[in-house]
């Protein structure tokens, strides 16, 4: 991915936050034609992304549903706090993208939680009792400030951002914006 190569190259430390992408989808999930409703040539989109995952080697499969991810935000949250945050994004990736489960069901995310290394008999309480709520809440207000709309969005501490998927070069002057960076110095 190309983040790892910038955390490799650069030495960065990357923070994941979650953002609202459809919010208002139920838990069932909807269909993309229903979600697009005509707005967007949903084969067109289907097939860059599929094109972006082969890019970078990532699986995409014939997704042709959408579910909501707050539950796996808040999860994500604790898994985060567990040491275990990237390997459980990743798991929720190739569970939405590559194998099309529902990431709203409890027993979904039990499933990537276990498959990690993670109490998976802990899901439904952590769940349940709205522990990580307040910092998922917290990150959706920042993408709001920061007027996020979309995903990725890439955003530096000067508040630069870099919005959409790229080729690596774009990423990387992106880090270093424009500056020479020498061997032994690390970007921010």
């Amino acid at each position: 991915m190309r983040t790892d190569r910038l955390q490799e190259e650069f030495g960065l430390a990357i923070h994941w936050r979650a953002f609202p992408l459809h919010p208002e989808t139920p838990e069932e999930g909807r269909d993309l034609n229903d979600l697009f409703a005509g707005r967007v040539d949903i084969e067109a989109m289907l097939t860059r992304c599929r094109q972006v995952a082969k890019d970078l080697d990532l699986p995409f499969g014939e997704r042709r549903r959408t579910y909501n991810s707050r539950r796996a935000q808040e999860l994500g949250k604790w898994a985060e706090a567990q040491g275990a945050g990237e390997a459980f994004h990743q798991a929720v990736y190739h569970a939405y993208f590559a194998e099309g489960r529902n990431i709203a069901e409890v027993g979904v995310l039990a499933d990537i939680t276990k498959a990690i290394g993670l109490d998976h008999q802990a899901v439904p309480d952590i769940l349940s009792n709205g522990r990580y709520a307040a910092q998922v809440d917290k990150d959706w207000q920042a993408a709001r400030a920061l007027g996020v709309t979309a995903v990725p969005t890439c955003i530096d501490r000067h508040r630069r951002t870099l919005v959409g998927f790229h080729p690596y070069p774009d990423y990387r002057q992106f880090v270093t914006n424009g500056r020479r960076v020498h061997r032994d110095q690390q970007e921010p």
